[in-house]
């Protein structure tokens, strides 16, 4: 009887650590658009996510006319993606086909903003390393 109840606790005790694992947090951003109001969600968004999942790993795809929000010149949010872009946990990729549409160059975007050949490539495989995808709308 007493080999029962010590099996059934350590049972017990097994199936709560199962349980008590959580999956990792790991998002992807796609977007798209030029809208300075979208871009200030996104930006909050990762600081939402950061603040209450410090171990998160965040990813920002960014093609179409959303270049602007990492472009030095264009971008109402530089400050905020300089210093995201420090933390190891915070990617922002830019489509390289995107960059030749719009007649933009490495040296115009952001420092600590990569590069990524293909956006839609980017994004696919984020979702098959188990990143949730987020389409960004206005």
């Amino acid at each position: 009887m007493k080999n029962i109840i010590i099996l059934v606790l350590l049972l017990l005790s097994i199936d709560n650590q199962l349980f008590s694992q959580t999956n990792p947090y790991n998002i992807v951003f796609d977007i798209t658009t030029g809208d300075t109001t979208t871009h200030n969600r996104v930006i909050r968004w990762i600081n939402g996510i950061l603040s209450s999942h410090p171990d998160a790993k965040v990813e920002v795809v960014f093609y179409g006319k959303s270049l602007t929000m990492v472009e030095s010149e264009t971008s109402t949010r530089s400050t905020d993606i300089k210093k995201l872009a420090t933390q190891k946990n915070v990617t922002f990729a830019v489509c390289e086909q995107a960059m030749k549409a719009h007649n933009v160059n490495k040296e115009q975007l952001l420092n600590g903003v990569k590069t990524v050949p293909d956006a839609l490539y980017e994004l696919i495989s984020k979702q098959q390393e188990g990143y949730g995808y987020i389409k960004v709308v206005n």
